[in-house]
């Protein structure tokens, strides 16, 4: 092989220029020439090259002479296309387009009988020419002188002795005998009495009978003698008849290709294909009318629908064509579906540089039929598109689909987030993405929400972890109270799906307070889906609680011998019940404090000048202004076990006491605030249910406690009715001069007023109401003068 390539760069360098490289050689039988693959060198098109050495064979010299000149002027799409040939006195080079030799397929069976058919009259019709319109006679039909190209089209060579019967020294009279394994192709009539006896015969004859032997070979993988003539063994029942003819013994009465082919062509015929009738119609494509275009893609979808069409040839010539009706010819979604069924079969490689170009173009289509057709059918194309071209070339193009007024191309598109989430950009995940996600989840149309949701939930793991979980819980939330009930199921299916994303903080503060009113939902389906998913968040949650410590707070041994001690209700004790820890509590902190009270109102006079018969009495007045000045502890306040209060500093003392609000009880109310699964992240912030406006006002309103007590409000009723009740003091008796070792006894009222206040027992519940000021009478006092 070495030698030989040595031999022909060496034969090239003493002749003509030859713009070709020589490749591998392709196996060929039952021929003159040696066949190469070869490439271009200005451009490494791929190519074919025969050559022919004239000092190995120089016997058949004028049969390569005559194929030369028979493919320099001989021009048609069933004969090979030259690219260009060489001439010396030692070698003779033809290049052509790439080809392979046809018997590589039909001796391993690897051709279907549609496309056996369709390369059959593909050769009728060349040889038709030559014989009708050319005059002319090949005399060398058989397996080895076609060949199949790129597209999977059978081309006719082997012109060795193509020879016009217009000629009298035609070179098949004298160099017939030459051409190899001549013998056993050769007709009764030429096997009698040589090739001088085609003249006496119809010029159809010889190739008609050779064409019978080629149909043998393509449908049975090869011919071995001239007895197999005439069998119909391997061949088509409806071909039976014709294919007799054209084997018959007498040239005479033998039936010409062009009749041949006009016998397969009538309706219902071997030629009468689907297959057939498009290769013929596929040229022009763009300039066929609008009902012939529609005639003719539905023949080339029944035949793509086959799986056994050609696939080189719609890969070469059909896919092409139909690129340019769907660009420039209006094709329509027929087109491109069909489109994306061939590409189905490219290499990345030639889908990148044949479809995609015009993917990207076509998404910029107005045509909404067409931009639907291309979300449909965007699976098929996904794996071949890079992933610059999808961020840079079609992912701009395709937002629009998500504001466009058709909501089928809304839905489409949303449905279409899942096939391109896997080649976006983190940025444009969680940036636009979910912007738009946000929109289509407040959508008019149900579907549209249940598929945002249902979305969502697929591409959770594709979210950043800063901003997955609160847009998925106000998304999901905010899905659970969808009108429509398949939204509500989608979120509960999407909870279960992505459970194993949250947190079990997230799951017990966020998911399950959302979950538990679907519980009680109007629809079967959907109480049972929330205790499935209910069902698995307990678990997850029950599972982490026992990993937990059964407290975080150090031992009471670790604590300083001056920390303060909570006291222990005892059992059965004045504290007994569920209140009684807490009433300890505070109790005990209040004890602690330490520090003059200075009261600020005029009320909390009032008030310790009458003290309810209920009150248990206190002490005199200069221990409880010793008790207070000195910061000692203070004897805890006795309460009966049948009337449980609740301790409650007045009003008037707020700023200066420690109360229960200020002490033991928290403020939820801005926790529960953040509950508020609307305003979870930005993009899902805006409020569905309220407008702006009705949410300002609620802030300026108070919480509606639900019915229960409001205690400061009844008690500071009570004190300013019983002000109003009751003369005040006369000023000569509510003044007093101050003292300097103890505080003034208008302290020590003030101070037990306050405990009194505090030890009522409440009666009922009543309705907060405003405190209003005191009367004009007790401003005029001298309680003023005193502070």
């Amino acid at each position: 092989m070495d030698f030989l390539k040595s031999a022909v760069a060496s034969a090239i360098s003493k002749g003509p220029a030859f713009p070709y490289s020589f490749g591998e050689r392709v196996d060929i039988d039952q021929t003159i020439w040696t066949l190469h693959n070869g490439t271009k060198r200005e451009d490494g098109s791929r190519c074919s090259i025969f050559s022919f050495d004239v000092t190995a064979n120089k016997s058949r010299l004028p049969l390569a002479k005559n194929a030369l000149r028979k493919f320099r002027t001989l021009r048609h799409p069933g004969v090979i296309k030259v690219l260009d040939t060489v001439e010396t006195d030692t070698y003779i080079y033809i290049a052509t387009e790439r080809i392979t030799p046809l018997g590589w397929k039909t001796k391993r069976n690897a051709i279907s009988e549609e496309s056996v058919k369709w390369g059959l009259h593909n050769v009728a019709k060349t040889l038709a020419f030559i014989n009708e319109e050319a005059t002319s006679v090949h005399g060398c039909i058989r397996s080895s002188s076609v060949f199949t190209t790129d597209s999977g089209e059978w081309k006719l060579g082997g012109l060795d002795v193509l020879s016009s019967m217009k000629e009298d020294e035609a070179v098949i009279y004298t160099y017939g005998s030459l051409t190899p394994d001549s013998g056993r192709y050769a007709p009764p009539e030429v096997a009698k009495g040589g090739w001088d006896s085609i003249k006496r015969g119809p010029v159809s004859a010889v190739d008609s009978y050779n064409f019978a032997i080629l149909v043998i070979e393509v449908f049975n993988g090869g011919f071995s003698s001239s007895d197999q003539v005439g069998q119909t063994k391997g061949i088509p029942v409806n071909m039976h008849a014709s294919y007799k003819r054209l084997a018959h013994a007498n040239p005479k009465t033998r039936l010409s290709i062009a009749h041949f082919l006009e016998q397969g062509r009538k309706s219902g015929s071997f030629f009468d294909t689907p297959l057939i009738q498009l290769t013929d119609g596929i040229d022009n494509l763009g300039l066929k009318s609008e009902s012939e275009r529609e005639e003719f893609l539905r023949e080339l979808e029944a035949v793509a629908e086959a799986d056994d069409f050609p696939e080189d040839f719609f890969r070469v010539k059909v896919l092409p064509e139909l690129l340019k009706s769907l660009e420039f010819g209006g094709g329509g979604p027929k087109v491109l579906s069909l489109v994306m069924r061939i590409g189905k079969k490219l290499s990345d490689e030639e889908y990148e540089s044949t479809i995609t170009p015009v993917v990207v173009r076509l998404f910029s289509s107005p045509d909404r039929a067409l931009r639907v057709c291309l979300l449909d059918n965007l699976p098929h194309m996904i794996d071949h598109l890079p992933q610059k071209i999808v961020n840079n070339g079609i992912w701009p193009q395709m937002v629009t689909g998500f504001t466009d007024l058709a909501p089928l191309v809304r839905e489409q598109t949303v449905k279409a987030v899942l096939v391109v989430v896997p080649k976006l950009s983190d940025r444009i995940i969680n940036g636009e993405l979910l912007r738009y996600l946000a929109k289509t989840a407040n959508d008019e149309q149900p579907g549209i929400r249940t598929n945002t949701t249902i979305c969502l939930g697929k591409i959770a793991k594709n979210l950043g972890s800063s901003s997955r979980t609160k847009v998925l819980v106000a998304a999901f939330s905010r899905s659970l109270r969808d009108p429509f009930v398949h939204a509500r199921n989608a979120a509960l299916l999407a909870l279960a799906a992505t459970a194993d994303l949250f947190t079990e903080d997230d799951c017990a503060t966020k998911l399950l307070p959302a979950i538990c009113p679907s519980l009680v939902d109007k629809e079967k389906i959907i109480r049972d889906q929330a205790n499935k998913t209910l069902d698995l968040y307990l678990q997850r949650i029950r599972k982490y609680g026992q990993t937990m410590p059964d407290s975080v707070l150090p031992p009471p041994e670790a604590a300083g011998s001056n920390a303060p001690r909570m006291s222990t209700p005892q059992p059965g004790g004045a504290g007994a019940g569920w209140a009684g820890w807490a009433i300890s509590s505070f109790t005990n902190k209040l004890a602690t404090a330490s520090g003059e009270i200075q009261p600020n109102s005029s009320a909390a006079t009032t008030a310790s000048s009458e003290r309810p018969s209920s009150t248990p009495p206190t002490n005199s007045t200069s221990s409880a202004t010793q008790s207070l000045s000195v910061g000692q502890s203070r004897p805890t306040p006795t309460f009966t076990p049948s009337a449980p209060t609740v301790p409650r500093v007045s009003s008037g003392l707020r700023n200066a006491t420690p109360t229960m609000s200020d002490v033991d009880q928290e403020d939820f109310g801005d926790d529960w605030g953040a509950m508020d699964d609307d305003g979870a992240a930005d993009a899902w912030g805006a409020a569905e249910d309220a407008p702006p406006a009705a949410t300002t006002k609620a802030s300026t309103i108070s919480f509606d406690d639900g019915g229960e007590p409001d205690f400061e409000g009844w008690l500071n009723a009570q004190a300013q009715a019983k002000t109003k009740a009751k003369n005040p003091l006369p000023k000569g008796l509510t003044k007093s001069k101050p003292v300097s070792a103890a505080p003034k006894p208008s302290v020590a009222r003030a101070a037990s007023a306050s405990i009194t206040t505090r030890a009522k027992p409440v009666a009922k519940p009543a309705t907060s109401k405003p405190v209003k000021p005191a009367a004009k009478e007790e401003e005029d006092d001298d309680w003023g003068s005193a502070w």
